[in-house]
């Protein structure tokens, strides 16, 4: 398949048994959404019918569905928990006329349609959302061998282009034979998948695709580009590889294609450092202690992703942190706090930021994570010193200020850490710092976190805010009352006694807290389902 092919929505898939052919069909089910059609063509004995029944078994979640062929009830129907499924055989259609008998048409928006002889239908089978499968025996293999020619329109190129990615790079990797487990997601642009062997062996399959641009905010740029998000896959491998080169515990990369934005790294394990009554503070204690250990050292800022191509590590500056705590302003505002504010109160609001990170840029940047909190956290209990902590979700890595990192974990922002153990943690860190560098500023190093506190805290309840308005997410808001007591906390820090008395005047509601929000729905969505990818988020 040429890269051309490949561009245009067009994918040859060789097909060297029956269990490759079952494969190709489970990897497409697990993309299907309703709405869509998939069109099984090819000549008697292809293996069409093969192929719908395996889809229909994945879809079904039940490999003993029998799924027989509707060759003559011409559509069967199934309902399942993704929704209802619909599977015709138009073998015996002579005319698409006879489709407005059998009522097909007029269900296909409400199921995941699969279609043998799809060319009976002329053109009653809308094109937006049909994903064509042509099927041939393989001329080189015919007595197993199958050649598979997917097409599709724009909606299908990039989860084509993943589908059949990911299953090349699986079967690459050796791991062909694993079952494929959907992970919960959160509110990234990433999916993960468990690779789980016959034998138990596990490891993760990290779907990354290229973040497309959105529209451009300002100065010509979208908001990811402002904020300095990851665009490519390429930002994570080299963090991976510098952070193990550390000796620390990011997962190992056992495959990876670059191009698609694929991976497959370690199955670090799911030991988490909070337990059922909230963080473990030794736990914490020891993420502390890693990150004194990592801002010790004089690291690097352009680090290697292949021969020949390096990432280099943006600064975390002025308009990335502005344009986070803008987000305030422009979504909690107005749909939680259920203000608009003028133009000169939002100006205002931008020149006490300003002063404030004028301190934050007088400390030489280190590497910050960026969202270094419980989620992205494993405890590795077999492993030795720093190596405890199995690290995770760093491609938005930039150099930033030392103390960002250390308010991500001792802020959590969907655990509670009371305040003492926060200042344990502050205690922890500074002293490990004071160890290796008696002239460590504690007092400003305070401030610094106060500050960033700040900032992190005020964007997040924006993004939450996002997260219900924009993308259907509520069940974010739940945590908005742990926002706003972490930033009431940092608020009280003289340096921002400014920036408190701005919030106590326009948004009283974020500084005093309020009821915690009803969740539309009884569990956040982006806790249950499959992510869909999303834009611009942390």
């Amino acid at each position: 398949m040429s890269d051309e092919a490949a561009r245009a929505g067009t994918h040859t898939v060789i097909l060297p048994n029956e269990a490759a052919t079952v494969r190709l069909a489970e990897d497409i089910a697990d993309i299907l959404k309703t709405g869509d059609i998939v069109a099984l063509s090819g000549h008697l004995g292809a293996g069409k019918s093969l192929l719908a029944r395996a889809m229909l078994r994945r879809l079904a979640g039940d490999p003993a569905l029998e799924a027989p062929s509707p060759t003559f009830t011409l559509v069967q129907s199934y309902d399942s928990a993704r929704g209802l499924l619909l599977h015709a055989d138009l073998y015996r259609v002579r005319s698409p006329d006879e489709l407005d008998d059998i009522g097909l048409i007029e269900d296909l928006d409400l199921a995941m349609t699969i279609v043998e002889w799809p060319d009976r239908a002329g053109t009653r089978l809308p094109a937006g959302r049909r994903l064509d499968i042509v099927l041939e025996v393989d001329p080189d293999n015919p007595e197993q061998g199958r050649i598979a020619t997917l097409s599709g329109g724009v909606l299908w190129r990039q989860r084509l282009s993943l589908a059949i990615g990911a299953r090349r790079l699986i079967d690459e990797a050796g791991w062909s034979e694993a079952r494929r487990e959907f992970m919960l997601g959160d509110a990234s642009s990433r999916a993960y998948e468990r690779l789980i062997r016959p034998s138990g062996e596990t490891a993760i399959l990290m779907i990354s695709p290229p973040r497309p641009d959105g529209p451009a905010i300002r100065q010509g740029k979208p908001y990811s580009a402002i904020a300095h998000l990851a665009e490519t896959v390429d930002a994570f491998v080299a963090m991976d590889k510098a952070l193990r080169s550390l000796g620390l515990s990011a997962p190992d990369i056992l495959a990876q294609d670059l191009v698609t934005g694929l991976l497959i790294i370690e199955d670090l394990g799911a030991e988490p450092v909070v337990g059922a009554d909230g963080p473990i503070p030794d736990r914490y204690e020891a993420a502390a202690r890693l990150l004194a250990e990592l801002h010790r050292h004089a690291l690097p800022t352009i680090l290697p992703v292949v021969e020949g191509r390096d990432h280099v590590m943006p600064d975390y500056d002025r308009e990335a942190l502005a344009i986070e705590t803008e987000l305030v302003l422009d979504w909690y505002a107005p749909h939680i706090a259920g203000v608009t504010l003028p133009a000169v109160t939002r100006a205002e609001f931008s020149r006490i930021w300003d002063k404030l990170f004028d301190e934050l840029f007088e400390t030489p940047a280190t590497w910050t994570l960026r969202d270094y909190h419980s989620p992205n956290l494993i405890w590795l209990p077999d492993r030795v010193g720093h190596a405890r902590l199995g690290l995770i979700d760093f491609q938005d890595s930039v150099l930033g200020h030392p103390a960002y990192d250390l308010v991500s974990l001792g802020q959590d922002a969907r655990v509670d850490v009371p305040a003492a153990l926060e200042l344990r943690l502050l205690a922890a860190y500074a002293g490990a710092r004071r160890g290796t560098d008696p002239h460590f500023d504690v007092p400003g190093f305070a401030r610094a976190y106060a500050i960033l506190g700040a900032q992190r805290n005020t964007k997040i309840a924006g993004i939450f805010a996002r997260l219900d308005r924009r993308d259907g997410k509520p069940g974010y808001l739940k945590h908005l009352p742990r926002i706003e007591a972490y930033l009431r906390r940092n608020l009280e820090q003289p340096a921002l006694a400014e920036l408190k008395a701005w919030y106590e005047t326009y948004l009283p509601k974020l500084y005093a807290g309020q009821e915690k929000p009803e969740a539309k729905v009884e569990a956040d969505p982006a806790e249950q389902d499959r992510p869909e990818p999303e834009q611009s988020e942390t």
